[in-house]
């Protein structure tokens, strides 16, 4: 059996992906209980978007009385679940919630959520299909399955890839902003791998707006010639969390790309409302 061992997989994000968060600021249900409530609805405020709060300012989102707002922010600091700078007064994430992100992580719950939108992409395309997650200027193989055709493309969990090739890596990095984009990709000269890789920086940046703009990514060989790709972004609370990618030998993956384009956009889809907000 022959198989393409190549990651074209590469992923982006895109504007229009954002998600609000009117979900976490709906009323609580019935039986909840409410201190715990206002306090998980404070650590959700937290996003890449907005990494830190004052006391005034997380009283006026959630409609607290400013006393009630530092009285939660101050419990979550004690248990460092949030941080807060002594000059500023202004409070940060803490070390407990990358704890719990890491056992989270090791617990395979996110790859859990989505095998059964992977097994569908499986069946209605017999391309291999693949859950990236971002790593440092690269994104790393959190869940796979492998195409069933006889020349297939293999994805290894665990493996990490280049950020910059591949379909995969621009639905993820197309949603980083400019200036996270330059200081991950701009310190040293983009490896290139065949005449298809994105090697620029400002080239890179303006395939990262067509993304957007779109909504996928396509890449045709830009890590392994052999290797065609579609991509989506996967969000979760309005930031990236993944891109969901199929992937296969450039001559099968082009001729159905516009079956497999709306198929990915509609599992990424379901993978984001699995993620939660």
């Amino acid at each position: 059996m022959n198989e393409v061992n190549g990651a074209s997989a590469g992923g982006t994000a895109h504007e229009a992906g954002r998600h609000d968060d009117a979900d976490f600021l709906a009323p609580p249900q019935p039986g909840v209980l409410q201190g715990a409530d206002r306090a998980l609805l404070a650590l959700l405020s937290f996003t890449e978007r907005r990494p830190e709060w004052g006391v005034s300012e997380m009283a006026r989102r959630h409609g607290w009385d400013k006393a009630v707002a530092q009285r939660i922010l101050t419990t979550l600091a004690s248990r460092s679940f949030l941080t807060c700078d002594t000059t500023t007064r202004r409070y940060r994430l803490g070390p407990a919630v990358s704890r719990l992100a890491r056992a989270g992580e090791h617990s395979g719950v996110l790859p859990s959520l989505v095998r059964p939108i992977l097994a569908g992409l499986l069946r209605e395309t017999g391309e291999s299909v693949v859950l990236n997650v971002p790593q440092g200027a690269g994104y790393r193989c959190a869940a796979a399955v492998d195409g069933t055709g006889p020349v297939r493309y293999t994805a290894i969990l665990g493996a990490v890839m280049p950020g910059h090739a591949g379909a995969s890596g621009h639905a993820i990095f197309a949603h980083y902003s400019e200036a996270e984009i330059r200081r991950l990709f701009g310190a040293t000269p983009l490896q290139r791998f065949n005449d298809h890789t994105v090697t620029g920086l400002d080239t890179l940046l303006a395939r990262y707006a067509d993304v957007r703009s779109r909504g996928y990514s396509v890449s045709h060989g830009e890590y392994d010639e052999a290797v065609a790709a579609v991509a989506a972004p996967v969000f979760q609370a309005g930031s990236i969390a993944a891109s969901l990618t199929v992937i296969g030998p450039a001559h099968r993956v082009t001729r159905a790309v516009d079956r497999i384009t709306e198929l990915v956009l509609a599992g990424a889809e379901e993978a984001t409302a699995a993620f939660g907000s």
